[in-house]
């Protein structure tokens, strides 16, 4: 093999919740980013774990196999998604444990033992998701669509805040882009995510006065103090704007 793209082969499919990609070809430095991005893009699809299969991958630097490890830490925060390796290669998985990606992405011997290593809560984590139209009216159905999940999932101390960064996201996707926003929201143990999708790729970003003033503060700043984390994702076909409110956020 000569390490070129074309000699990378990456295909997807479903056990249940989890997405398992299976990866055969070369893991050099001109695949390293098609892998990273491929996980990464499993993981946004929010699975309960992404599993890739790594038997038939040869990697030609230990360094490369840290594409797994760049992929967990785009989605460390959110999604959140567990990404583990499944190799049944003794001397390939020494091979992956020297480059140090183990200290982030855990190695199982076979699909089986990942599958086991799963905890209830990430195999169980409750979501919902919306498709909203391109118009105002979608403001108060964003927020009906959060208090109502929220109190279906017995969350209702985190449901004013929730509506509010709902609020925000959406809004932003209706001044600034054209199109139709999608709400997703995910419960998992204490902490709520509010994600909203839009299909422009320009990344968001708080915005300050010119003058440096707080006395208009931009709806992502309100977000910035509402929760834990906040950020912008890029996704196939545009982004995912999140925020992760907890306990420590009701209002």
């Amino acid at each position: 093999m000569t390490g070129t793209s074309d000699e990378l082969r990456l295909s997807a499919a479903t056990i249940g919740t989890v997405c398992l990609l299976t990866a055969v070809g070369t893991l050099d430095s001109s695949t390293y980013r098609r892998v990273r991005d491929r996980v990464i893009e499993a993981a946004l699809g929010e699975p309960a774990a992404v599993l890739v299969d790594v038997n038939g991958l040869d990697g030609v630097a230990p360094s490369v196999w840290l594409a797994f490890a760049s992929a967990r830490w785009h989605v460390s925060t959110w999604p959140g998604i567990p990404i583990l390796l499944v190799c049944g290669r003794p001397e390939l998985a020494a091979r992956i444990a020297q480059s140090g990606v183990t200290r982030h992405v855990p190695v199982h011997s076979d699909i089986e033992a990942a599958l086991r290593s799963l905890t209830h809560d990430e195999l169980h984590r409750r979501r919902a998701r919306i498709e909203l139209p391109r118009r105002l009216t979608s403001l108060r159905r964003a927020r009906d669509f959060v208090g109502n999940r929220l109190s279906d999932w017995s969350q209702g101390q985190l449901i004013p805040a929730a509506k509010v960064v709902a609020d925000v996201l959406v809004s932003n996707v209706l001044r600034h882009t054209q199109s139709p926003p999608v709400v997703l929201l995910e419960n998992a143990r204490s902490t709520v995510t509010i994600a909203v999708q839009d299909a422009e790729e320009a990344p968001a970003v708080r915005r300050e006065a010119a003058d440096g003033s707080t006395d208009r503060a931009s709806g992502l700043a309100v977000v910035d103090v509402l929760c834990r984390a906040w950020g912008s994702a890029p996704t196939p076909h545009g982004k995912t704007v999140w925020a992760v409110i907890g306990p420590e956020n009701r209002l």
